[in-house]
């Protein structure tokens, strides 16, 4: 009992309330009990001690044997009890009262005192006493007047006999008020604290009453702000998160791919160095077929060619790689590179016998870096001359479709198997047969081509044709 008591607010705030209300209940009561008597009593002793005093400044007038009327009227007043009068010695002195002569005699002090000796028992009395000296005599006399108190201790009674109704409905009160004081007080609280687990356990899918204007509302407006605030950092926090896991997938996936193409890159150029080697060492060496120096010479330069192509080639991805997308970049017309282009490999295109037919727009602008694109253009209309038979067509377009430069080149020639067409731009990534290292190819120019054209944007597509075999690109 005392643990759930302990441990819930609205019991506490009850407790307490009722408590408090029941201690100034009956300290209001008490205070009544005790004070309302008292200033009642005071009241009649100013009354008593008037009377007396009108009533000895007319004993003061007339002389002892004719005041028994005074005495007379004073002893028929509702609230004077009775009276005694003695002499300057101390010794009582019967009334010279004409009601009461009867009582002249040596017991009439005798009764009277035994009389307010029985009223003290029963009612409490007032009293006062008065020196003065009557008209006829200089002799000092004291009189004492008793007033009547029965009010009082009615009244003391009345609030003893009224104290268990009173109790009883100090606590009715004191219950209901202190139920609907603690309901008004830890209500809010209570759901202020309900919410506060909520938030520890990051459930942001509520919202507080708003109604209130004092400092639970308050409270209850920030709870709301603060809900709402955490509600959007998380999400940005979670938004922030995927994009930094698919950040570090990305990156693992790039440091995977270089990882993979500087493998491939030791893999290819170790292979023509060992054959360098081998055919140098056989010619000092004077072996076999090695001995016809020239001819194995020719071959080492072509090696040597093949090798120098490839790392331009590589410093080329290399300078792609850290220059990411902020190469400098400028209005350049397409149809004048590929025009350039086809200028400078005339004597090639003749000495194959083939027909090059253009679909070429009279310009064609777009943005771009003028040395990467002419790369570009150079690798796919250099593999379409490469690869393509002896008299063999080519068919190269460039134009303008809805405000983007269009380019295909398409060459007479084997198809590329099905299987190999995803893997075509991948770095080092031949097809056998016909595109094989006799072509002198070294296995980049296509994986060049794609990285440039995703910084400009773009991507080449690939696909056989019924002719051959058609790259493609939109910018």
């Amino acid at each position: 009992m005392i643990r759930k008591i302990k441990s819930s607010l609205y019991a506490k705030v009850f407790l307490t309330t009722t408590a408090m209300l029941l201690c100034t209940s009956l300290l209001v009561f008490s205070l009544l009990a005790r004070l309302m008597p008292q200033t009642y009593s005071n009241r009649l002793n100013t009354v008593l001690d008037e009377r007396a005093q009108r009533f000895v400044s007319e004993l003061e007038q007339v002389a002892f044997p004719n005041s028994g009327g005074l005495f007379d009227q004073l002893l028929q007043d509702t609230e004077i009890n009775s009276v005694e009068l003695y002499n300057g010695k101390g010794e009582f002195v019967p009334l010279p009262t004409e009601l009461f002569a009867e009582a002249w005699d040596g017991d009439t002090a005798y009764i009277e005192q035994t009389q307010i000796n029985e009223l003290c028992k029963t009612a409490p009395l007032l009293s006062g006493s008065y020196h003065f000296s009557f008209s006829d005599s200089n002799e000092r006399y004291m009189l004492i007047v008793y007033g009547a108190a029965e009010q009082i201790g009615e009244l003391q009674q009345s609030f003893i006999h009224v104290f268990p109704f009173i109790l009883l409905i100090v606590l009715a009160v004191a219950f209901i008020v202190s139920s609907l004081y603690s309901c008004m007080i830890t209500k809010p609280v209570l759901e202020i604290s309900r919410i506060s687990e909520k938030m520890s356990d990051l459930q942001l899918n509520w919202t507080v009453d708003e109604q209130r204007t004092d400092e639970l509302g308050t409270l209850g407006k920030s709870l709301n702000r603060l809900s709402y605030n955490l509600s959007v950092t998380l999400s940005d926090l979670q938004n922030a998160n995927k994009r930094l896991e698919a950040d570090i997938e990305h990156e693992k996936k790039l440091e995977q791919a270089r990882t993979n193409f500087f493998s491939a890159v030791s893999h290819e150029l170790k292979t023509p160095i060992t054959i360098m080697k081998g055919q140098l060492e056989g010619m000092l060496l004077g072996i076999g077929a090695y001995k016809d120096r020239e001819k194995y010479l020719t071959r080492v330069l072509e090696i040597a060619n093949t090798l120098e192509t490839m790392v331009q080639e590589i410093l080329t991805i290399s300078r792609l790689e850290t220059a990411g997308a902020d190469f400098k970049k400028d209005r350049l017309d397409c149809i004048q590179i590929i025009k350039s282009y086809l200028n400078e490999t005339e004597d090639l295109i003749a000495g194959k016998d083939l027909q090059i037919h253009l679909d070429i727009s009279l310009s064609l602008s777009i943005s771009g870096n003028k040395m990467l694109m002419e790369k570009v253009f150079s690798n796919l209309i250099g593999n379409a001359i490469k690869y393509s038979p002896h008299g063999a067509d080519i068919w190269i377009s460039a134009l303008s479709e809805h405000g983007r430069a269009v380019f295909s080149v398409e060459n007479m020639g084997e198809h590329i198997p099905a299987d190999s067409i995803p893997k075509l731009f991948d770095a080092f990534y031949r097809v056998e047969q016909s595109r094989s290292r006799t072509t002198g190819g070294s296995g980049l120019g296509l994986y060049i081509v794609q990285e440039i054209l995703h910084l400009h944007g773009s991507e080449c597509t690939v696909c056989n044709t019924q002719a051959g075999v058609k790259f493609s690109f939109t910018i």
